[in-house]
């Protein structure tokens, strides 16, 4: 049994997995978020490439309802044994240094959950969304899901509200330094899944975090999606680093939406890798909201064989005498291809505002495609905003010099590739993260 969605929609099936979840959900706040998403949903029309910031990314056959939603994850910790984890994740647990905190979801079920004693003596929640839900309600009424959602991501952004199935809150006091990364992983083994996680971080005025989300699987036989929500809520000069990292392997369908509200003298540093999956979409938007607020954003991304990228940004200067400085750079090989589309908008009365806009693109063959658009939306008089932009194919002569060194040409390729990744990189604020995806990248590069 069916019934029409709004116009121009396809229809909801009253039986399928996710429908059913959604009426067995029982009666509390978190719950009546969910339903309300739900209906959103299902009011909602699917994007289509007949949308602009959609053009590039075919959404027709993606199908959510066709996935078999996982179990949100409970309140307690659900323990496994070291041997029994993944091993890519045994092996990021061995080498990765020390963390503040430690957070582990197998097909969100939470299996770690660690936090040091000084941060936790020092006012540091770090908990699944579940249980700061029953244990620290103010926090979930006052900021989960309370970011400025724009018209084209509330399809998705409401699909995955009403799906969650895990997630975090940390929240870090006044003052407070939390002083090694809070790291969390998600590992995806389930074909035919539909995962949905949530990462909400709220630092007070003048604390200081750093956060790593992770996200793996191996290569699947069945098409799963992968649904992420990140909201960040600065303080006034509050210092917050995001790492977002994703390292799905094939089969996986991955949308990650991604919002962060820095008021006052606010300093936000996100950094996104893409490695994986068939789809990635990752939306992320910088509400600069205070006088003084300064946002970094980095990116690098490498597909081969035929993925998909497709990044979509905004700077949005609310408030005078903001920063903003985004770097994003991509490199495709085989078929593979991205799509850049960003926005600077500058507010009336956002004077003094100080934006920069760089996507840069590196194509390894004759089948690979990049497409970056660039963009300006400024209503304010006293600003200095640029915009850069490039696609190019690996330079000959660089080759041919690097060849005639003695270097073979896949050789010569891999140093020209880190070149051109190194500006980015040296930027990654965690020492053993930048070493990791390096390798990442350059294990790509080898196949």
């Amino acid at each position: 049994m069916t019934r029409p969605e709004a116009a121009g929609t396809a229809t909801v099936s009253e039986e399928s997995p996710l429908a059913e979840m959604i009426e067995r959900l029982t009666d509390d706040a978190l719950s009546e978020r969910r339903r309300a998403a739900w209906a959103e949903y299902v009011s909602l029309p699917m994007p289509s490439k007949k949308t602009e910031e959609w053009r590039y990314t075919d959404l027709t056959k993606l199908e959510p309802e066709s996935y078999e939603p996982l179990a949100p994850a409970g309140r307690e910790v659900e323990p496994v044994p070291a041997d029994d984890l993944p091993p890519a994740v045994r092996e990021i647990l061995e080498g990765a240094g020390v963390r503040s905190g430690t957070m582990i979801e197998l097909d969100a079920r939470l299996v770690r959950l660690d936090l040091e004693a000084a941060a936790a003596e020092a006012g540091v929640v770090f908990a699944p969304i579940g249980r700061i839900a029953e244990d620290r309600p103010e926090l979930i009424e006052r900021f989960l899901f309370g970011s400025d959602i724009a018209p084209m991501e509330k399809k998705l952004w409401a699909l995955h509200t009403a799906a969650l199935s895990g997630g975090y809150v940390l929240f870090v006091p006044k003052n407070v330094r939390v002083e090694n990364p809070v790291h969390v992983m998600r590992w995806l083994s389930k074909a035919g899944a539909l995962l949905s996680t949530h990462s909400l971080i709220v630092v007070e005025r003048g604390a200081e975090v750093t956060v790593i989300d992770e996200y793996m699987s191996d290569d699947l036989d069945e098409g799963s999606l992968s649904l992420n929500g990140v909201e960040v809520f600065g303080g006034e000069g509050a210092l917050v680093n995001y790492l977002g990292l994703q390292r799905y392997g094939s089969g996986v369908k991955h949308f990650s939406m991604q919002h962060a509200n820095t008021p006052k003298d606010c300093t936000l540093n996100s950094f996104n890798v893409t490695i994986g999956g068939d789809l990635s979409r990752c939306d992320i938007t910088s509400h600069l909201l205070g006088a003084g607020s300064d946002s970094e954003m980095l990116a690098v991304w490498f597909g081969d064989g035929d993925q998909h990228f497709d990044y979509h940004t905004l700077q949005h200067h609310a408030a005078p005498s903001a920063r903003s400085d985004l770097l994003f750079k991509g490199a495709l090989a085989g078929s593979a291809e991205s799509i850049f589309r960003g926005l600077i908008r500058v507010d009336v009365g956002a004077q003094l505002t100080d934006a920069y806009q760089t996507n840069r693109n590196l194509l390894l063959s004759e089948e690979s495609q990049a497409t970056t658009l660039p963009s300006l939306e400024i209503a304010a008089d006293d600003v200095k905003c640029s915009h850069g932009a490039s696609v190019g194919q690996v330079d000959e002569n660089q080759l041919f010099y690097l060849t005639s060194r003695g270097l073979t040409r896949a050789q010569a390729e891999r140093l020209l590739v880190f070149g051109f990744f190194g500006e980015v990189l040296a930027r990654m604020p965690v020492e053993s993260v930048r070493d990791r995806m390096t390798d990442a990248i350059e294990r790509k590069i080898d196949i």
